[in-house]
């Protein structure tokens, strides 16, 4: 594969125009007052199924010869890319398969069935679900849509970043959760093309930092054990070979944020900029309300990824913090 351009980028905007919501852009002054710094948050959490993942889902299917995908699609995930396929095949007028992981967020999961999507599930740690999805592809002679390994879906991805610095020019830093690195990469590319001189940070929990530990080794490494964190969509255990080749040399920095940190951030969302963020979903916010961000001036934007958490969960995380010191707010 040649390297991901901002030509890529800027055609996945064109081909999801139509499809795709343009999500809102918040500020607040609590958060400006919270973080020392200017923020601006892409509220990814409100696109069609949820998360940012229904941009490269779409793109990536879409693009397929018609051929291809008239048998099928199928795609692994711990939810939220497995809804965006399941959306992007309803849209497309084909059947979908979605692999997820047995203990994967409820909600997640009746939201693929709604949308049409067959559920097959797996043992997390215990099977593997890439050749899972590679044996059912091979058997029922479906097209595979990675969650973030393709170069299809990190363009789509970077189309949320491309809305944020469009409308937003004056970022100097822009902060983005690193799950399989799909959105890392899309967002880096085009980030670095419209502003060569700014920074991109990628964010993951403390648990599960496969892509920083790969960017200190100088290459690929796999974790031992499935990550043990809130953050279930980027428990990742090593980073894809596309995403890594794009994000090992374009990120900056990659910075970690603790299960705590991560609470706090979808609590402050919650009050202040009145959305609802997933944990995963929050780790970007996290990491600029935890003071892990390296920033030294200007405006810094914040990539919210998702919004899957259900009711129940999002208010007992969120009131593990109510007793303690939130950030200062207006």
């Amino acid at each position: 594969m040649t390297d991901l351009t901002a030509r890529d980028v800027q055609d996945a905007a064109a081909n999801l125009d139509p499809v795709a919501a343009r999500t809102p852009a918040l500020t607040t002054l609590s958060l400006d007052q919270a973080a020392g710094w200017p923020v601006v948050c892409k509220a990814e959490s409100l696109q069609r199924t949820g998360s940012f993942k229904f941009r490269g889902a779409y793109h990536h299917a879409s693009s397929l010869p018609v051929k291809e995908r008239t048998r099928g699609l199928i795609g692994a995930s711990s939810g939220n890319h497995a809804q965006a396929l399941a959306l992007a095949g309803r849209l497309l007028e084909v059947p979908v398969t979605v692999v997820i992981p047995a203990d994967a967020p409820a909600p997640k999961v009746e939201g693929v069935r709604t949308l049409g999507g067959r559920v097959v599930t797996y043992r997390r740690g215990l099977e593997d679900r890439d050749a899972l999805v590679a044996d059912i592809a091979a058997r029922d002679g479906l097209a595979v849509v990675p969650s973030a390994n393709s170069r299809r879906v990190m363009a789509g991805a970077g189309t949320a970043a491309l809305e944020l610095l469009t409308e937003h020019p004056e970022i100097e830093t822009l902060v983005v959760p690193v799950g399989g690195g799909g959105l890392a990469a899309g967002s880096a590319t085009i980030a670095k093309h419209l502003n060569p001189g700014i920074k991109v940070i990628g964010v993951e929990p403390e648990d599960g930092a496969d892509t920083l530990l790969s960017m200190r080794c100088g290459r690929r490494i796999a974790l031992p054990d499935v990550p043990s964190t809130i953050a279930d969509g980027l428990g990742h255990t090593s980073p894809s070979p596309l995403t890594w080749a794009v994000n090992s040399r374009l990120l900056d920095d990659v910075v970690t944020v603790t299960d705590h940190d991560i609470t706090t951030a979808m609590a402050f969302a919650f009050r202040h900029l009145k959305i609802v963020a997933e944990p995963s979903g929050a780790c970007a916010l996290a990491a600029v309300l935890a003071s892990h961000v390296p920033h030294e001036s200007g405006t810094i934007g914040v990539v919210i990824s998702g919004g899957g958490v259900d009711a129940p969960t999002f208010h007992r995380l969120i009131s593990q913090t109510a007793r303690r010191k939130e950030p200062a707010r207006a």
